[in-house]
């Protein structure tokens, strides 16, 4: 049975995932830079939303790469700490050496800091050395998932390193393609990688329809001034049911 798990900012979110029949979610803020650690008041309001979901969140404390200073890991290993007493599922990590390894030693203390949490590595994963030995290390390391595009741009062009990957887990670990997955493809990625479980943000674009000055903006992009992305139930139950 194919499983949906969606990346949300906001307890709106969470519960559109919820209704659209979503498993799990994947909790941030920042999606456009690829995500960072969301507010502990956001971690909280949704754990005590009793939406029948589980709650994964990610831990990485700011946007660019993923090679993190001792003060940076210990702030993630609070973070952490955090997320473990609210009572979610589960957390997201990653972290990689200046030569592009897997950081073990970092990845060590949060699991430790994990305690009984799920642990998913994420796309940290996409830019390493070697995937094949990373997939071994990760599965080393006691993760029960790993959320990759198959190192390319969507999971829908890394079809072969997932399939790949899929295959050499050998059910050790859940391969999970993510980067790019809507209704339109999935179908076609769960084919060729025989994967069971994807992750996608299920979005839509709305507008806040907000008066501001024309002559500035504050998006990454200037076109997208206004507009809002977020995930929508529609799009969920689309991801669960569309067939080839």
């Amino acid at each position: 049975m194919r499983i949906i798990e969606v990346c949300c900012s906001s307890l709106g979110e969470a519960r559109e995932a919820a209704a659209g029949g979503a498993r799990r979610i994947e909790l941030c803020s920042a999606i456009t830079c690829g995500g960072v650690t969301p507010s502990h008041g956001t971690i909280e309001a949704i754990a005590q939303a009793n939406l029948n979901i589980d709650i994964n969140v990610l831990i990485r404390p700011r946007e660019g790469g993923f090679c993190f200073t001792g003060d940076e890991i210990t702030t993630m290993c609070r973070d952490i700490e955090f997320c473990r007493k609210t009572g979610v599922h589960g957390v997201v990590i990653g972290a990689l050496t200046h030569d592009g390894e897997i950081d073990i030693e970092a990845c060590k203390r949060m699991i430790e800091a994990a305690g009984e949490l799920s642990i998913t590595f994420h796309r940290a994963f996409d830019v390493c050395r070697d995937p094949h030995k990373a997939l071994e290390q990760t599965i080393s390391l006691g993760c029960d998932r790993l959320l990759t595009s198959g190192q390319k741009p969507s999971a829908e062009l890394g079809t072969e390193l997932l399939a790949e990957l899929v295959k050499q887990a050998a059910e050790r670990i859940i391969i999970m393609p993510g980067a790019g997955i809507n209704p339109q493809n999935i179908a076609l990625i769960e084919q060729k990688t025989a994967a069971t479980e994807f992750h996608s943000t299920a979005a839509i674009n709305d507008h806040d329809f907000a008066y501001r000055g024309a002559d500035v903006s504050f998006a990454a992009y200037p076109d997208r001034e206004g507009i809002i992305r977020h995930s929508s139930r529609e799009v969920v139950l689309q991801l669960v049911n569309n067939t080839l």
